[in-house]
């Protein structure tokens, strides 16, 4: 019996950069004349490959390039790669969302897909209206739906909200009743964009766990892109690592992690003036650091327990209101989950205007393991809603960190990317 219950071949697809259409009639016609003579589409031709960080010459590039790959029955496929790679292009195709540009696709079973924050949902209907809509278009029945109503409910934890209209719902709650609704309603195929980096902790562990289980125990394929590189270890034994549009990389997860790392690592080094990958509206933005010992020596590298100043230059061109600045570091480990995070609101820090536009964190001791650890940058005015983030670096800097003999025992603390706890243990 055949298991593969998705096939892609050749698939690729093309986007024109700027406007709607070609630009020009001559260019529509020659398209539509090419088309009715059965031919391909002449600007296919002159298109080059997705790459944001140089300026391109041709006015097509291709988002997905030459794309095969097939998933198993019960499988669960990891998705992974940097921003603008395609991965998002590619479940909306395999959802039915936008089509390709070549290639053939071969599915076998509902879909269900969660590609974005509400997704499917009408934001006037209430949250049960929601639920039936979004049954019916899976083709399921009343009867089949009322089964399901009250788990899918249960597990969104909106059950006080159940009635009012879903545009009134938070970002979490849409979340939670989204996926709740695409993994509830039987489908084949389950499809999950990173938008659970939306919901909490607690609901990220329940929704991992149940992608788990609608895999394991009831046979259903999973797609899952997350930049969290811990859920993608602990759901996918395969993953794809994409860059550019194509597939670098189809295999064992902890090797494709190892890539993606290295990939993202090549920028690492560089003066952050210079990174690329970054997110944010630009009114402020990071361009530099530098590293500090308790004696005020330039350093690449702190000893577990020691301290620590690191200090990160930054420019803003645009007037924004200090006292509403938030910024975050996070040393994160090389699965991207954060192991120590300085977050100003959360320590009470209000900043005024700046003479220099210096950033200083001191750190008296740097309760870390042995081993590299990744910095993550991030400022933002006002609250966190992504709208307000000014400079986004998920890849900004390496801090190594030697493990050193921290409790005075005579042995040197493990490598291992977690932190320590500074305190005592006893037995009574």
């Amino acid at each position: 019996m055949n298991r593969t219950r998705i096939k892609v071949e050749g698939l690729s697809k093309q986007y024109k950069l700027g406007e709607v259409g070609t630009g020009t009639f001559s260019h529509d016609l020659k398209k539509w004349w090419y088309k009715i003579r059965g031919k391909d589409d002449p600007y296919k031709l002159v298109t080059e490959t997705n790459d944001r960080t140089i300026k391109t010459e041709s006015d097509y590039v291709w988002a997905l390039k030459d794309i095969n790959f097939d998933v198993a029955a019960g499988e669960v496929i990891g998705i992974i790669g940097k921003n603008g790679a395609g991965k998002s292009t590619l479940l909306k195709i395999l959802a039915n969302v936008t089509g390709p540009t070549n290639g053939k696709i071969y599915t076998k079973g509902r879909i269900g897909a969660l590609l974005e924050v509400g997704t499917g949902m009408h934001p006037e209907l209430t949250g049960k209206e929601n639920i039936y809509l979004n049954g019916a278009i899976l083709g399921m029945t009343k009867r089949e739906i009322k089964t399901k109503f009250d788990e899918i409910v249960e597990f969104a934890g909106i059950s006080k909200y159940i009635d009012t209209p879903f545009k009134r719902y938070s970002s979490g709650m849409r979340v939670r009743l989204g996926f709740a609704v695409a993994a509830f309603l039987e489908p084949e195929i389950l499809i999950v964009d990173e938008v659970l980096a939306v919901g909490d902790a607690e609901f990220q562990k329940r929704a991992i766990g149940k992608m788990q289980k609608v895999s394991q125990s009831e046979g259903r394929t999973v797609l899952f892109v997350s930049h969290n590189m811990g859920s993608i270890k602990s759901l996918c034994k395969r993953s794809l690592l994409l860059d550019k549009g194509r597939i670098i990389y189809d295999g064992e997860t902890n090797e494709c992690i190892n890539k993606y790392l290295q990939q993202s690592n090549e920028e690492l080094g560089k003066k952050l003036s210079e990174i690329s990958t970054r997110n944010g509206n630009g009114k402020i933005k990071f361009i530099d650091y530098k590293l500090f010992n308790k004696n005020g020596e330039f350093v690449s590298q702190v000893i577990s327990g020691e301290y620590l100043k690191i200090e990160i230059e930054f420019e803003n061109q645009v007037k924004i209101n200090f006292k509403k600045l938030i910024i975050s570091i996070n040393f994160n480990d090389n699965y991207e989950n954060s192991i120590i995070r300085f977050a100003t609101d959360e320590m009470g820090i209000e900043f005024s205007e700046p003479r220099k536009n210096i950033l200083i964190v001191e750190i008296p001791k740097l309760t870390l393991r042995g081993g590299q650890y990744t910095i993550r940058l991030l400022a933002i005015e006002g609250d966190t809603n992504k709208e307000n983030f000014l400079d986004e670096l998920n890849n900004a800097f390496q801090i190594t960190v030697i493990g050193s003999d921290y409790w005075k025992s005579g042995k040197t603390l493990r490598t291992g990317e977690s932190a320590f706890i500074d305190g005592n243990m006893k037995i009574i």
